[in-house]
């Protein structure tokens, strides 16, 4: 089934199947499909959402993952993967965030906690990584948008913000535990707090992963007790959460 069925399938304009095209000769030259899993009609769907998104189109998603053949996991994974391969950017306003949810109210409490999340994980950064660190990735702005909902137990489908964000689960989840975690008297639900003395906290995960990663480099093991990480889940988070800010994980201090 070739854009221009799948498009009258899924009652978009015809005027949105040029720019799907274009998306779709795209991704046939930079990007191998077969490495990224994506079948011939998955890719063409995806290409109409894209399309779809940049020219503010409204488009249904379930009908497109029908068509696709696959999965909602699959699909939204393969949607990632190729809107990052093609390098077209969602953008999230915690402004449209807060009209589309019906939580206008949640607006300045999200720039807020966003803005804080920024000022203590660049703290916890030596200074040659601060200059290289992007916050302006959606899922920074959705996860802040959804922790603020549930603080103030307003409810938010957190599906449809990962779909807005054109983010993973996972990518989701992470951030959500950094930021819940290290902006926790902001964000965090009391009966969720942590016990201090079995897990380190991120901003003692972020301080510590310098060091460890030198003495990783270098071959060698520390024997000092306050310089190793036993929160492995956590070290995980940290580094996806800095591979997401398009910080160099390899560059030295």
């Amino acid at each position: 089934m070739d854009i221009s069925s799948l498009s009258k399938k899924l009652g978009l304009p015809s005027h949105l199947v040029r720019k799907a095209l274009e998306l779709r000769r795209l991704s046939d030259l930079h990007l191998d499909s077969s490495i990224l899993g994506i079948g011939e009609i998955c890719k063409a769907v995806i290409c109409l959402e894209l399309a779809a998104t940049k020219l503010q189109v409204p488009f249904d998603r379930q009908e497109g993952i029908r068509l696709s053949g696959m999965s909602e996991k699959a699909y939204t994974r393969s949607f990632n993967a190729l809107q990052n391969g093609l390098g077209v950017k969602t953008k999230v306003d915690i402004r449209e965030l807060g009209i589309q949810f019906g939580c206008v109210r949640l607006i300045p409490l999200t720039q807020k906690g966003l803005s804080l999340y920024k000022e203590r994980f660049l703290a916890a950064l030596p200074p040659s990584r601060r200059a290289t660190a992007d916050f302006n990735r959606p899922v920074f702005t959705a996860v802040a948008f959804y922790l603020c909902a549930r603080k103030n137990k307003l409810k938010v489908d957190k599906l449809k913000l990962i779909e807005l964000c054109g983010t993973s689960e996972s990518e989701f989840s992470s951030v959500f535990t950094s930021m819940n975690d290290l902006c926790f008297d902001v964000f965090g639900v009391q009966k969720e707090k942590k016990d201090a003395k079995k897990v380190k906290s991120y901003r003692e995960l972020l301080d510590t992963l310098p060091s460890k990663r030198k003495h990783e480099d270098d071959g060698g093991v520390s024997d000092d007790s306050s310089d190793s990480i036993d929160d492995e889940d956590g070290l995980e988070v940290i580094i996806l959460c800095m591979s997401l800010l398009g910080i160099n994980m390899n560059k030295k201090k």
